[in-house]
């Protein structure tokens, strides 16, 4: 006789075995909206103060939140501005934008841009008229000028030492205010007549010569001699260990060497030196530093340390020249010397003085 079976088993079974898939599925969407939890209230919650800490009194903590230091990164990166409210001050970033603005500082330079060439055949005519031409036309008007200076006769001693007075310059105002500042520098020169009278008119006035006696001689209450040369470089390190006395400086180190930052005149007669301690000036950015230029310029032969063919060493003078002016410098006197033997690079030719004097004001000067 078959044995019955209890009423009701075969449904407890499957009961059993529904409840334990429904908990196995719900174990698997607990354990997945778990880890979809984190995501989904950032993209749903809009941005606002209710996104921020609850707690801003409490103090800063020693970094940043994990999401924050994330962003901080990507703004770094891409040199983007901090979204509001978003973990910081708000101000920029050092490595990234402390410099935006600002202009960048240029590297040193080690010599001038060349003009084009005066022609197509470079040739010594070509460059020597336009170089002459330049050095004979004026570019400012200047209608006061000292001519305390000036020659009254034939003597060569005396030479067209001129500053512009003009009130749009600043001169006269510092002359009159006592504050002018006059730098000389020549090469064993006795005609002192132009410092002299600029220290009588109120100009402190420092004149450089390797042939005076001693370092450093007042002469009067605003005139002093120094017994330095001024070159367009400063002494070999070698050297100057040996020489620590050395009376050969260039300009700029001069200026730190006294504490001046501004010469309000420069006048020069170098004997040939001049081209290459102008360049000096122009590399180093020395002219910033000046107002007005007073320079005596040798045609007779390239100069000390300029060398090459005779139309590339005028087109280097001319390169000099246009440095000043795209420097603000404009020149307002010119004075041809007929004294001296009319030579242009040891010719007679071009009916051209040997020696010139040239006039600049600086044109932004304050």
């Amino acid at each position: 006789m078959a044995r019955e079976r209890p009423p009701g088993r075969g449904c407890g079974a499957l009961s059993r075995c529904l409840l334990g898939a429904a908990l196995l599925l719900g174990l698997r969407l607990c354990a997945e909206l778990r880890r979809a939890g984190p995501r989904s209230p950032a993209r749903s919650a809009p941005p606002g103060p209710a996104a921020r800490p609850p707690a801003p009194h409490l103090p800063p903590a020693p970094g940043p939140p994990r999401g924050a230091s994330r962003r901080q990164v990507t703004y770094v990166r891409s040199g983007r501005r901090a979204p509001p409210g978003g973990g910081g001050s708000g101000t920029p970033e050092p490595g990234c934008c402390a410099l935006r603005g600002l202009p960048r500082r240029k590297g040193p330079r080690w010599r001038i841009d060349l003009q084009p060439w005066a022609g197509p055949t470079q040739s010594l005519d070509e460059e020597a008229l336009r170089f002459l031409r330049y050095i004979s036309t004026t570019q400012i008007a200047c209608d006061h000028v000292n001519t305390d200076s000036l020659a009254t006769n034939s003597s060569p001693a005396k030479k067209p030492w001129l500053v512009c007075l003009d009130d749009r310059f600043g001169l006269a105002h510092q002359i009159r205010n006592k504050q002018c500042r006059l730098y000389s520098l020549g090469l064993g020169s006795d005609d002192t007549h132009f410092e002299v009278s600029m220290a009588n008119n109120g100009c402190e006035v420092h004149r450089f010569d390797p042939s005076v006696k001693s370092a450093h001689i007042l002469e009067s209450q605003r005139l002093w001699h120094h017994r330095l040369s001024i070159d367009w470089r400063d002494p070999h390190p070698a050297v100057a260990a040996q020489k620590p006395h050395s009376n050969t400086r260039k300009l700029g180190t001069i200026l730190n060497e006294f504490g001046h930052h501004k010469i309000d005149i420069l006048k020069a007669d170098l004997e040939s030196a001049e081209w290459k301690v102008l360049e000096n000036l122009i590399l180093e950015d020395v002219l910033e530093q000046i107002g007005q230029l007073i320079f005596e310029i040798h045609l007779h032969w390239p100069g000390f340390e300029v060398s090459g063919s005779d139309s590339s060493v005028v087109r280097f003078w001319y390169s000099l020249l246009k440095e000043l002016e795209l420097k603000d410098f404009r020149l307002f006197h010119s004075y041809k010397d007929l004294s001296k033997p009319q030579l242009f690079l040891k010719k007679d030719i071009f009916n051209a003085s040997s020696c010139y004097t040239l006039s600049w004001v600086n044109t932004r000067w304050k």
